[in-house]
């Protein structure tokens, strides 16, 4: 099948909460308007950011049916599904569910609990779960860091091409960069290669990469929309100055808590997401105060001002 490519940025979404740990979807359609805002040009929902793992079947489901009632006027807006990856009945499930409400792709992860062997079960499993949706773009995603399931990817594209027809890309999660440009020149590059560590969006330029899906896209997007700017200019003195922004900002999320952190950065910025669930622990007030003064220190609330449609 012939598959309409995203490019520019994606953001990894939070779940947006309640304080009592229930799903916000009243919340999603302001979210929606402020990552439009910001020159984002689609969502992938449900993924890791948005505590996948802590989720039931019906809340993500429900989470699916509000990004699309909000965005389905929106052409050049597209919704992508992640499914997660352990139980593969659930992953069916959620796809057709995908599908049937007409989100644009879904994505799956390696199981993480069995572990497959080798990269042939993984191309199995993305032949199997592709099969029931094979009109709509399918999507890898390689977070090794989540799943302790690392095989190079340019192996799983070796596999699967030719073999699964929809099958799209790889969100790539991870910070082999020969293993990432081998994918991207895979086959006159066939496969589209979204790149997951905002951390390194400069290096990742570099090596051609126009693909970028990401969790800090959610508050900082005018960073990374600078960023690429100025590597397109070849001001690389500029580009390399945003991109140090961008890592210190994402140490803080290393130096708290990630999830929260992220949830604390996106009330800043205007939009309050709420809590997390456990295992993810949120901040407490002290912390809270020690996370302001260090974005105080780092500059970056002017980079939290942004815009809504």
């Amino acid at each position: 099948m012939k598959v309409d490519y995203l490019g520019g940025l994606i953001a990894a979404p939070f779940t947006p909460m309640l304080s009592d740990g229930s799903v916000n979807l009243a919340a999603i359609e302001s979210y929606y308007k402020m990552l439009k805002g910001n020159g984002v040009h689609a969502a992938f929902i449900c993924g890791s950011t948005g505590e996948s793992a802590s989720l039931s079947m019906d809340e993500k489901k429900a989470i699916a049916e509000t990004w699309v009632s909000c965005t389905s006027e929106d052409k050049n807006f597209k919704v992508i599904s992640f499914l997660g990856g352990t139980c593969l009945a659930d992953c069916k499930e959620l796809a057709l569910h995908a599908k049937q409400i007409g989100l644009h792709a879904v994505a799956l992860t390696s199981p993480f609990y069995f572990k497959p062997d080798n990269i042939k079960v993984i191309a199995e499993i993305c032949e199997e779960v592709a099969a029931v949706v094979p009109d709509m773009p399918f999507y890898y995603y390689h977070i090794p860091v989540l799943t302790g399931v690392n095989f190079p990817m340019i192996d799983l594209l070796k596999e699967v091409d030719g073999k699964i027809s929809n099958f799209a890309g790889i969100k790539y999660s991870h910070e082999d960069f020969r293993d990432f440009q081998s994918c991207i020149n895979h086959n006159n590059r066939k496969f589209q290669m979204m790149w997951g560590r905002d951390e390194n969006m400069l290096p990742a330029l570099s090596v051609g990469t126009k693909y970028f899906i990401g969790s800090t896209y959610n508050y900082a997007a005018p960073l990374y929309l600078k960023l690429m700017d100025a590597f397109k200019q070849g001001n690389l003195e500029e580009a390399n100055a945003l991109q140090q922004k961008s890592i210190d900002m994402i140490r803080l999320l290393g130096k708290y808590s990630g999830v929260a952190t992220g949830k604390a950065f996106m009330k800043m910025a205007g939009l309050d997401c709420g809590v997390c669930r456990l295992p993810n622990k949120n901040l407490s007030h002290n912390e809270q105060e020690l996370l302001s003064k260090d974005v105080d220190e780092l500059g970056l609330l002017d980079m939290f001002k942004i815009n809504h449609v």
